[in-house]
């Protein structure tokens, strides 16, 4: 068991989710959030449990300095820090690359440096995607085939433990999640976006057909195989962390719609993005059978309910951002 952990990208939103299972399961174990508090970083997801066995660091996970000064304190790392949103990825790549090649790299370094467990959050979208019709599942033996910017630089983060494992030695898990959902999670992302819109009174945006399936996962599962993972799981190894929640894009809009009373079909079709993967399936067997962990949120329908209320009754938090992200929406369609 881990008495003090580092949580990078912990004001972010899975790291912040996080930060709250661990503190609200294990509130025994120390917790020490670093965060650089870029845009879709926000101090508030955390300020409640400041000063209840939980710090906050400001600072970049590529400064070396600062990075000497924080980890030999703990005993382990937890690595959600990342830049994570396609749209921008294609718009421009180079903070993916510094955030989430470069920043792994040093993180890496001062784990190896101070001897720290480390834990990396990444994505089934290092596998690239699966036809629709098409019967597969990810699992940890698929092979990488990333297909954005985004997606190719988690899939260079992960080769990078894999690498620190096998050549130093170092204490390393890996897990591939599929699709969050759930509180603070930023308004330019799918669901909070459809939900923010329909609160504004404005119909949402769906790209392309519509059909895109993404495995959708609660983010208090997340965290809890994250944990999981982290306390049980065999160093080297990469966990793929899914709830068997594949949905396509037309059928979560629909359901967005419907809870929110406005008819299915009050939404715009809008041109797709570039490269847009067609399918993501979680195979999580070995998760299940090796660590024993299974999903609690196994209702997406109750899951979505819970997470459009919370936005509903949490306008103060998103507000701020939602002006800004419409208007980068809109300037990237001219």
């Amino acid at each position: 068991m881990f008495s003090n952990i580092l949580v990078t990208g912990g004001c972010g939103f899975v790291g912040s989710n996080f930060v709250h299972y661990v503190h609200r399961n294990h509130p025994e174990v120390h917790i020490t959030v670093l965060d650089a508090l870029t845009y879709a970083g926000n101090l508030e997801n955390i300020s409640s449990l400041l000063s209840h066995n939980v710090d906050f660091v400001h600072g970049d996970i590529c400064d070396d300095e600062l990075l000497d000064r924080v980890v030999p304190e703990h005993d382990a790392i937890v690595h959600f820090a990342a830049e994570s949103h396609n749209d921008n990825a294609i718009v421009d790549p180079a903070p993916f690359i510094r955030t989430n090649v470069e920043g792994t790299f040093h993180l890496l370094e001062a784990a190896r440096m101070y001897d720290v467990r480390f834990h990396h959050i990444s994505t089934d979208e290092v596998y690239g995607d699966l036809a629709l019709d098409d019967p597969a599942r990810f699992t940890e033996h698929s092979p990488y085939r990333p297909s954005s910017p985004y997606s190719a630089s988690k899939a260079s983060s992960d080769m990078l433990v894999q690498s620190w494992h096998r050549t130093y030695g170092l204490r390393t898990t890996i897990s591939n999640c599929s699709n969050n959902y759930g509180p603070y999670q930023h308004v330019e992302k799918f669901i909070p976006r459809q939900i923010t819109n329909v609160i504004d009174g404005l119909r949402p945006k769906l790209y392309g057909d519509g059909l895109n399936v993404r495995d959708w996962v609660h983010t208090d599962d997340h965290s809890s195989a994250v944990w999981a993972i982290l306390t049980r799981g065999r160093s080297g190894e990469s966990y793929l962390i899914g709830a068997n929640g594949e949905r396509n894009n037309l059928t979560v809009m629909r359901a967005i719609l419907c809870e929110m009373g406005q008819p299915e079909d009050a939404f715009e079709w809008v041109k797709d993005r570039p490269g847009h993967d067609r399918r993501y399936a979680i195979d999580a067997t070995k998760l299940r059978t090796e660590l024993k962990w299974k999903p609690m949120h196994t209702n997406f329908e109750a899951g979505l309910r819970e997470t459009i209320r919370w936005y509903i009754d949490n306008q103060q938090w998103w507000r701020p951002s939602k002006a800004v992200t419409e208007q980068k929406y809109r300037a990237q369609c001219r």
